[in-house]
């Protein structure tokens, strides 16, 4: 195993970085711990602060250089690669610019002389995926290392040279050494600093499967761990939606990132016959339009997914789902060009035996349905061991909070079909995991809340 740049656009290999050795890895480990006990963690939050909006900076100064490596190594679209770039700098600010007020003693006024104080708790190992190369370090980085932990994180095999270009940021930002480390390692040593008593918390974007180990691992050792695992979201467009608005929303929110987002919708869900026809007919017309293509083309909507591996794999979903009896509306090949390219696809007729009815789609496949009543929208969208986002289209936003309020999610979007702020908590529930990332609620999650209670002299006697 190495850590290797493929391009997804061309499948050509373009570099390879070996993995580290328990050596390495464990004097990486030693080098964090000590930074953070002797360093770090009593710097004032306004100086930890400062080098995090440094890296904003410097990020914003070669965004060229950061968005051209998304578009090499995973094959985002150069127009969406600059999208991610632009979201990151700006989470990195908002921490700078929010740290001391979220990490500030709060009194509690009806217990006189008791505050709770935030304080952090040590070296936090982040394990994250390839489909968002810089977006889903940040959200992680950014809070943690304005909190006074440090971070330990082991990219995909796939993304190296993101992986390095990201720890670059903090590096060139006056970032002491082991205070952000980057790790080209194995599952087998992630597992040894796991057990490792020195990592103290524990986060990981991924799949379900990745989940339950870490989780499983990271409790038998008594830490405090993040999961994001992923969902199969579902997109219900009531009878009071405008369709037009509707398949605009579910177009992008499904082809974005080539299908390749943990909050993509995955599932239209369209009550009424007649309506569910017109939907469905659009949605293929729209789908025939997509322009599939070099990912650094500005025309181009739809590039490679980001390996052979899920390519491949999506093909198999989709040829079990028809040999289950579901139904191919368009699309379900791969692109006849080189590269790891698969045809926007719509599939439809879906029964609840299906392979696919609970599958997660990793890619541009989108699953439609059509329901008779809302009642049957909520029970088929809540029909999944997922539950991370989800979608409502409808001209009434009253009734459309409503019926959110009935979604077993972590996150429920009105009429679009995303919006990303460092400002909007990220997590799910089910087994979509659990914790959540940005927002204030995402600097909370590796923090001692610590109560401290002052008495005098004259009470405590």
């Amino acid at each position: 195993m190495s850590f290797v740049t493929i391009n997804p656009a061309t499948g050509e290999l373009v570099t390879e970085f070996p993995l580290q050795s328990d050596d390495e890895v464990f004097a990486a480990l030693e080098t964090a711990d000590k930074r953070y006990r002797e360093d770090w963690k009593f710097r004032p939050v306004a100086e930890r602060a400062r080098i995090v909006g440094r890296a904003a900076e410097i990020l914003r100064s070669k965004r060229d250089e950061y968005a051209r490596y998304l578009t090499l190594e995973m094959g985002k679209v150069a127009r969406f690669a600059y999208v991610e770039v632009d979201l990151v700098a700006d989470i990195l600010d908002y921490y700078a610019e929010n740290g001391e007020r979220f990490l500030a003693d709060v009194p509690l006024p009806d217990e006189p002389g008791a505050t709770v104080i935030a304080e952090p708790v040590g070296v936090v190992l982040a394990i994250e995926p390839w489909n968002f190369p810089y977006y889903q370090l940040a959200r992680v980085v950014a809070a943690q290392l304005v909190a006074g932990n440090v971070v330990m994180l082991k990219h995909a095999e796939s993304v190296p040279q993101c992986a390095l270009a990201f720890a670059r940021l903090f590096e060139e930002a006056g970032s002491p050494e082991g205070v952000y480390t980057n790790l080209f390692c194995s599952i087998e040593q992630i597992a040894k600093l796991v057990d490792d008593f020195r990592v103290r918390g524990v986060t990981l974007t991924g799949s379900e499967r990745a989940g339950a180990a870490v989780g499983e691992r990271a409790g038998r050792n008594l830490k405090k761990v993040v999961l994001e695992l992923g969902g199969s979201d579902p997109a219900l467009i009531l009878p009071g939606a405008p369709l037009d608005h509707a398949v605009e929303q579910v177009v992008m929110g499904r082809t974005f990132n080539s299908g390749q987002g943990c909050v993509n919708i995955k599932r239209v869900i369209v009550v009424g016959r007649q309506r569910g026809e017109q939907m469905l007919a659009a949605l293929a017309e729209r789908f025939a339009a997509i322009k599939v293509g070099d990912p650094t083309d500005e025309t181009t909507l739809l590039g490679p997914v980001a390996s052979e591996r899920a390519l491949n794999g999506l093909l198999k979903q989709i040829a079990e789902a028809e040999a289950g009896g579901a139904r191919i509306v368009h699309g379900g090949k791969r692109v006849d060009r080189a590269g790891f390219y698969l045809e926007p696809t719509i599939v439809t007729d879906i029964a609840p035996d299906n392979p696919l009815f609970q599958q997660e789609a990793f890619g541009p496949v989108l699953s439609f349905y059509v329901v008779d009543s809302e009642q049957e929208a909520i029970e088929l969208a809540n029909a999944t061991r997922y539950g991370l986002g989800a979608y409502v289209f409808d001209a009434d936003i009253k009734h459309a909070k409503e019926i959110a309020s009935r979604i077993e999610s972590g996150m429920v979007y009105i009429n679009t079909c995303f919006i990303d702020s460092p400002r909007l908590p990220f997590g799910g529930v089910k087994n979509s995991g659990f914790g959540r990332e940005l927002s204030e609620l995402g600097i909370g999650e590796f923090l001692n809340r610590k109560l401290v209670r002052v008495s005098s002299v004259e009470t405590a006697n």
